[in-house]
C-alpha cells in the first residue's frame, strides 16, 4: 500500500481525493487544507484525518506520495519543501509561474530520485495517445502545420475576483487552459521553442487574459496557431483538439473522436486510404474508478504504479511541464 496525502481540497483536489480513497493500492493518511469548513466536514464524513497545516501533516502522518492540488502560487514552495523531505510529489497544472521555478524543481526531484508526476490529464485520453503513435511512428509523414485549440465557458461575465483572475496565483486562460493545448502539443510533436506573435485578450476580466492567439514554432521545424479561449459560451464544458497536417496525411482529433487521412499506401494496420474515424471508447482502456472520464483516474494510477516501480515513470514528469512552462512563458513575453 502506498502511503498518500492531499494538501488541497478544491475542487480538482476533491477529485482526486475521490479517486484515491477508492484506489486498492492506496491508504489516503492525511488531508489538508486552508478552509475550516472544508476541514470539518471532510473529519466529520469521509474518517480521512484532517490538518490545516501540510508542514504538520507530513511530520504526523509520514505519506509515502503527497498530491498537491492548490492555486500555482504555491506549488513552488510546497513541492519544493516536499522534495526536500523525500516524498514523491504529484502536483496539479500548471507547473509553476515561471520555468526558472520550474526547473530549479525538476533538478531537485532527480536529485531526490523521487517520482514527480503534473497533471495534464490529456496524455491519459485514448484519442490523444493514439495521435502520440500516429505522430511518432511517422504515418503521416514530416509535420507541415498544425493547430492547438481549445474552447469553453469558464468565464462568461464580470464576476466577483478569485485566484483565476490573479496573474500572480497563475490565473488567466494563458496559465490555466491554453497550457493543456501547449502541452499535448509539445508532447505530441515537440516543444515549442518561439513564438512569432501573440494576442492576449481581456474580454471579462481585468487583470487576466480570457483569449489567446499565438503563432507559433517546435524544435522539430513545425510551425503553428494556438487559439484558446475561456469565455465562449457556445461550448458547455471545456473542449480541446489538434490538428496536424504532414506529407502522407491529416490528423483532426479531440477528446471524444480522431479523424485522420492518410494520402496513399503505407498506413498503420487497422487503418484505411483516405479518411478514418475512431472513437475514444474504441481507444480507452478500463479503469477501477471512474469520474469526470477515464483519464483522471488513467493518470493517478500511472502515479501509483510509478511510486510502485511498475513502469518507466515517463509520462507528465516535472520535466517535461517545466518545457511545457518555458513555452508558456515565450507566448505570454
Amino acid at each position: 500500500m502506498v502511503k498518500v496525502a492531499l494538501i488541497g481540497a478544491g475542487k480538482m483536489g476533491l477529485s482526486h481525493l475521490s479517486i484515491l480513497g477508492a484506489h486498492p493500492k492506496v491508504e489516503i493518511v492525511g488531508v489538508c487544507d486552508t478552509s475550516k469548513m472544508v476541514v470539518e466536514v471532510l473529519e466529520r464524513y469521509s474518517g480521512y484525518k484532517c490538518y490545516s497545516d501540510y508542514l504538520k501533516m507530513i511530520e504526523e502522518s509520514r505519506p509515502d506520495a503527497v498530491f498537491v492540488s492548490v492555486p500555482t502560487k504555491y506549488h513552488y514552495p510546497m513541492v519544493k519543501e516536499l522534495l526536500n523531505k523525500g516524498v514523491h510529489v504529484f502536483t496539479e497544472k500548471p507547473f509553476c509561474l515561471n520555468p526558472e521555478e520550474s526547473n530549479e524543481l525538476t533538478q531537485l526531484a532527480k536529485k531526490a530520485s523521487v517520482v514527480n508526476q503534473v497533471g495534464y490529464h490529456n496524455k491519459f485520453v485514448g484519442t490523444f495517445k493514439e495521435v502520440k503513435n500516429l505522430v511518432k511512428n511517422g504515418a503521416i509523414g514530416e509535420i507541415t502545420h498544425f493547430q492547438g485549440e481549445a474552447y469553453g465557458p469558464v468565464v462568461i461575465k464580470k464576476k466577483s475576483e478569485t485566484w483565476r483572475s490573479d496573474p500572480s496565483e497563475g490565473g488567466g486562460c494563458l496559465m490555466d487552459y491554453a497550457s493543456h493545448v501547449i502541452d499535448l502539443i509539445n508532447d505530441i510533436i515537440s516543444p515549442i521553442d518561439s513564438c512569432k506573435g501573440s494576442i492576449l485578450k481581456s474580454i471579462y476580466s481585468k487583470n487576466v487574459d480570457d483569449s489567446v492567439y499565438a503563432l507559433v514554432g517546435t524544435n522539430s521545424g513545425a510551425s503553428g496557431v494556438i487559439s484558446v479561449n475561456w469565455s465562449d459560451e457556445t461550448y458547455r464544458k471545456m473542449s480541446t483538439s489538434i490538428t496536424i497536417i504532414g506529407t502522407k496525411g491529416k490528423i483532426i482529433s479531440d477528446a471524444n473522436e480522431l479523424k485522420v487521412y492518410f494520402k496513399g499506401d503505407g498506413f498503420p494496420k487497422g487503418y484505411s486510404k483516405g479518411w478514418n474515424v475512431k472513437y475514444v471508447t474504441d481507444l480507452t482502456e478500463e479503469v477501477n474508478f471512474y469520474l469526470r472520464g477515464e483519464e483522471y483516474s488513467a493518470q493517478i494510477d500511472y502515479f501509483i504504479k510509478s511510486v510502485i516501480g511498475e513502469n518507466d515513470r515517463t509520462i507528465n514528469t516535472f520535466d517535461s511541464a517545466w518545457k511545457t512552462d518555458k513555452s508558456i512563458s515565450l507566448i505570454k513575453n
